[in-house]
């Protein structure tokens, strides 16, 4: 990959051209040496040869244009997938892949049924997020904010995670905020433990889904190894030490955990629990275990059962469902992985 090879290049240049590369690559995000004209030709020919900047990929735009979904080919061809939202607002913000695959097998997600490939190296997240400046470079538009939602668990590759969260955040890089950066986990308590003690202040999400264990087993298998008890308890903890608030994602899935008596159950849940907030969100109907997103119906019963409750609750909308833009969709849909 190009960015750990850079050094070695440059090792006897002067010191000022790695920032100056630098610049080239996160700043005016060439995707040819050739472009970058105030190079010496001889090093310019050299990066060329030694350090090419090609990103395989495919890409593919929703109906609308208001999200954009990526193949990337990795150089042991693996294929991973990233996607571009444009919020309401016209901010831009980029779901990230943190492994091939995924090794969770939760029963509502397409990733889970491509199997576990591999960790991703810290610089194929950095190129997930490379490959979609690049893209809307001369649009005038920049990318505002990451998320880790796309395929695998970060905090099982937790250090290439947050040495890509680095990168995102150097101000001689990408320079984004680490508050406009957000990891989200099905509960792997020992990298909440490790994210407590992290000086940067980025979001955390707990991929919830469900009120109780039982239910949440069922849908989640991880959660015979962490059970809600004990992610509470780390997420208290988290809280504590940080004051961040803490999103709980939920997956809307029509008959399966959208009933009035589970949102009342996790309105007891989070009674007397500060800092959480529920993201309610449409389930992308992936041809999965039957399931079928939740009728409108009932996701405003359940989000007015938690907001009678006093518990702050946000209604996310699903975008690029014409593209298969949820985790693990397009990828399993073409057979890409196998």
């Amino acid at each position: 990959m190009f960015l750990t090879k850079l050094k070695e290049i440059l090792k006897d240049e002067p010191t000022y051209r790695y920032k100056q590369v630098n610049a080239f690559i996160f700043k005016n995000f060439i995707t040819d040496w050739e472009e970058a004209s105030s190079l010496p030709f001889s090093l310019r020919e050299k990066l060329q040869i030694s350090c090419p900047l090609d990103i395989s990929s495919d890409i593919h735009w929703s109906s609308d244009r208001d999200s954009a979904k990526a193949l990337i080919k990795l150089e042991d061809n693996n294929v991973i997938e990233s996607v571009l939202i444009r919020n309401r607002d016209k901010r831009i913000t980029i779901c990230v892949s943190a492994q091939a695959g995924c090794p969770l097998g939760c029963s509502f997600c397409a990733t889970g049924k491509m199997g576990f490939k591999r960790n991703l190296d810290f610089e194929e997240i950095v190129i997930q997020v490379l490959l979609w400046e690049r893209e809307i470079r001369n649009s005038g538009e920049r990318v505002d904010n990451i998320v880790f939602m796309g395929q695998g668990e970060p905090l099982l590759n937790y250090d290439n995670v947050i040495k890509a969260v680095k990168v995102f955040n150097d101000p001689e890089r990408f320079n984004i905020g680490a508050r406009k950066i957000s990891l989200s986990t099905s509960g792997i308590i020992e990298g909440i433990e490790r994210l407590s003690k992290e000086k940067l202040q980025f979001n955390l999400a707990l991929s919830l889904h469900a009120p109780n264990d039982d239910l949440r087993s069922n849908l989640m298998p991880i959660n015979e190894k962490y059970g809600l008890k004990k992610i509470f308890r780390a997420l208290d903890n988290y809280i504590e030490r940080n004051g961040r608030k803490v999103m709980l994602e939920y997956i809307m899935i029509n008959k399966v955990n959208d009933s009035p008596e589970l949102a009342r159950e996790l309105a007891d849940l989070l009674k007397g629990r500060r800092l959480y907030m529920v993201n309610l969100i449409k389930y992308n109907d992936a041809g999965l275990n039957n399931f079928t997103t939740s009728t409108p119906d009932r996701i405003k019963k359940f989000k007015e059962i938690l907001i009678n409750s006093r518990i702050e609750v946000v209604e996310r909308h699903s975008a690029g469902s014409d593209l298969w833009a949820a985790c693990g969709q397009l990828a399993n849909r073409n057979n890409l992985n196998k």
